[in-house]
């Protein structure tokens, strides 16, 4: 069997819903193809109905056309193995009240065949700082470890791709940094991580891949690197003792020129800049240069100008 290059393929995918004024297409026939281990980044404003896709790939929605291929398995024709790849943990903080951390998790696994002596229960509540909390019920935990315990049992399994669908929102820095570790090991060891967040910083510190959804509509997707010498910008800061009065204008052939007082600043496409060229020109300056710094378009820029423009 080949080696598998996608985690997820998805083709044509559309979903409409019913209103009193009639359908309204949440999904737009997108196709979009997740690189099998890759760490991917999924990102919108709210109402893009990044929900709706993720509900689709866990079958709690039903799509109205269009095909998913999971780990190498087609949804509609072998959806038992699609989905025991899959480990989800959705947005919002639904839990069994009944049953005690670590009870629950044991049962979970056991929903999923795993033998006793095989599931990885302690790990899990070792990894997610929920050690003493084995002998807790569900409704006793803050939101903050209900979200952990939610990511436990996603995991319980040891699936391939994880979804996790905004799993910081409203938790603390302490579990942030904890999650994000324990997750970028297990990105590390070869499992697809695809996440949904609003923390762009987030998204920019984890992701090497990241798809913009926006009116139902895949708008971009990208290596991350890619996305900003796509569609990113740099700025030169360029500090003078003195400037000459013409310093500005033998400068502006690399790129889009301002001055403000002792500076000038040198706009410029990301990756799409004669570095020696500027170099050759600076030399030949009668001014006294005494600094230079950079700026760069972060992805939370990139994010605005394509969502909101």
């Amino acid at each position: 069997m080949a080696l598998l290059k996608n985690a997820i393929e998805i083709s044509n995918l559309s979903k409409s819903y019913k209103t009193k004024s009639g359908y309204i297409e949440a999904l737009k026939n997108i196709s979009l193809a997740i690189p099998k281990g890759s760490f991917f980044g999924l990102l919108g404003p709210n109402g893009a109905v990044k929900s709706t896709l993720i509900n689709i790939i866990a079958d709690l929605v039903k799509k109205d056309s269009g095909t998913i291929v999971i780990n190498g398995y087609d949804y509609d024709k072998n959806k038992n193995h699609a989905k025991k790849s899959l480990g989800i943990v959705p947005q919002e903080l639904v839990i069994d009240p009944f049953f005690k951390v670590k009870e629950a998790l044991d049962i979970y696994a056991g929903y999923y065949g795993i033998n006793k002596n095989q599931r990885k229960t302690t790990e899990l509540i070792n990894a997610l700082g929920l050690s003493d909390k084995i002998a807790a019920t569900p409704r006793s935990l803050s939101g903050g470890m209900r979200r952990r315990l939610l990511v436990a049992k996603a995991l319980v399994h040891d699936p391939d791709i994880i979804i996790l669908d905004e799993p910081t929102a409203g938790v603390d820095v302490e579990l942030r940094d904890q999650l994000w570790q324990y997750i970028s090991k297990l990105n590390q060891a070869g499992k697809t991580i695809i996440l949904t967040t609003h923390y762009l910083e987030e998204a920019e510190k984890l992701c090497d891949q990241i798809a913009i959804i926006n009116h139902g509509k895949i708008i971009t997707n990208e290596k991350k690197e890619n996305l900003k010498k796509i569609f990113g910008v740099k700025t030169l800061i360029i500090e003078y003792k003195n400037i000459s009065p013409n310093e500005s204008v033998n400068l502006a052939k690399f790129g889009t020129v301002k001055q403000e007082d002792n500076k000038i600043f040198i706009t410029y496409k990301s990756g799409d800049f004669n570095y020696k060229s500027l170099i050759n020109s600076l030399s030949k300056s009668k001014s006294e240069i005494i600094n230079f710094s950079t700026e760069e378009t972060d992805i939370e820029d990139i994010f605005k100008n394509l969502v909101y423009k």
